[in-house]
């Protein structure tokens, strides 16, 4: 394969990454984008995307568009020569990385595999996955050898659903490659469709290791914010007012509390934590800020059943109202949303809870939380948590509102949104 030459690419997993990706190559090169599941396939073809994360002008475009086509079938990709991995890593019961998706997807692309051909993955992992756990399974099903008979490249994903101020051409790409001319295909290839252009690392560990830490940084930060969140409280001083007096310091770097979900900050860390502790170094720093913050959803409730308890007479049926339940603002991914805690730890305390989200797709959360939302509202309030600050949940707040019981009743708001003297608001 020469380094300027792509026959036909095939994007491997349509999700929130790969989507994205192949409408963006599909304005270059033929694209045929692959996912197992039928379904999601089925309505990607007649425009249909019930992530909603694409852009309105996107979706008109999605279901015309002759330089993409969709398919679940394997015999569809077999005469691309370049195949691009955006299946997700998530975690699994006991923390450790579930590699799962990205090992099928080695094995069916293994078995179809052609000389020459060129296989990128972008999914995160931790360093290693790529040439110790994805290599040997691609070189076994017809004993191909990598550099010889087919060449490898990795490129992690920076997306981040729901921001369209960083997409995915508005962000530097990381490149590498199994040799120099792996890198090489790999880096030309992405230059087609990234604007703020690409980053050659040195190696694929190094790629692996540059994304896995991205996150694992962010989630040590935040940790430390809502540590200081857990102080402040005893202390009875605001976190908020305290972070505003420090970051008027030139150099301190200001991060807000809150819940960490998703796939990223959420899920990285362990996925570095457990490729450490293989290699006999046990971290100081990544698992406990990972226990602050996933404990952080308890201590939220644990807060607003203390103002329960303020206004509330000993047998009372409590009723609360949460806005939001995707894992950050304005995007409709629930994956690892820390407001489920919220919903069912309020529930264990004989609250009765309804969740409203007009960004998250109904039937998605209720096969994967078995969970009822965004019913008509039709009855009073004693407590609004507004936990996820859509947008189009601010916009329409003052309806929401409405329906708070008595003028004792309060709005709880997790990240700092409102700021309303009408309304009785109780911050983190």
């Amino acid at each position: 394969m020469k380094s300027n030459t792509v026959d036909k690419l095939c994007i491997f997993g349509v999700g929130y990454v790969g989507l994205p990706l192949s409408i963006e190559f599909s304005k270059k090169f033929k694209v045929i984008a692959y996912d197992k599941n039928k379904k999601r396939i089925q309505n990607l073809k007649t425009g249909i995307d019930i992530n909603n994360d694409l852009e309105l002008k996107e979706k008109k475009k999605l279901k015309n568009n002759k330089n993409l086509f969709f398919t679940s079938k394997l015999k569809d990709i077999l005469q691309c020569n370049i195949y691009i991995v955006t299946v997700p890593t998530p975690i699994l019961k006991n923390k450790k990385p579930d590699l799962r998706h990205v090992i099928d997807a080695s094995k069916k692309i293994s078995s179809i595999l052609k000389k020459n051909d060129l296989v990128i993955y972008e999914s995160t992992v931790f360093p290693g996955t790529t040439e110790d756990i994805c290599v040997p399974i691609l070189e076994k099903a017809k004993k191909f050898k990598l550099n010889k008979d087919f060449y490898v490249g990795y490129s992690p994903e920076r997306l981040s659903p729901g921001d369209n101020s960083h997409g995915l051409k508005k962000v530097v790409k990381v490149t590498s490659g199994s040799s120099h001319k792996a890198l090489k295909i790999t880096d030309n290839l992405y230059k087609n469709i990234i604007k703020k252009g690409t980053f050659k690392a040195s190696s694929i560990k190094v790629a692996e290791a540059a994304k896995v830490i991205e996150n694992t940084q962010r989630d040590i930060n935040i940790a430390f914010i809502n540590e200081l969140v857990y102080i402040f409280d005893k202390l009875k001083i605001n976190t908020n007012d305290i972070l505003k007096a420090a970051s008027t310091k030139w150099n301190f770097v200001k991060f807000q509390p809150g819940l960490v979900g998703g796939h990223c900050i959420a899920v990285d860390p362990y996925y570095l934590n457990y490729i450490s502790k293989k290699k006999k170094y046990f971290p100081k720093l990544i698992k406990p800020s990972r226990d602050i913050n996933d404990k952080m959803s308890f201590f939220v409730t644990k807060k607003i059943l203390k103002e329960l308890n303020k206004i509330s007479k000993k047998n009372d049926v409590l009723n609360v109202l949460i806005l939001g339940f995707a894992y950050k603002e304005n995007s409709s991914d629930t994956r690892n949303s820390p407001i489920i805690n919220i919903y069912k730890s309020l529930k264990k305390n004989k609250c009765e809870v309804d969740v409203i989200d007009p960004l998250v797709n109904k039937k998605e959360v209720l096969n994967e939380f078995y969970l009822n939302i965004n019913k008509p509202l039709n009855k009073l309030y004693d407590c609004i948590v507004l936990a996820v600050p859509h947008q189009l949940i601010l916009k329409n707040f003052f309806k929401y509102s409405k329906f708070l019981k008595s003028n004792k009743s309060f709005v709880f708001d997790i990240k700092y949104s409102l700021n309303n003297k009408k309304l009785n608001i109780i911050h983190l």
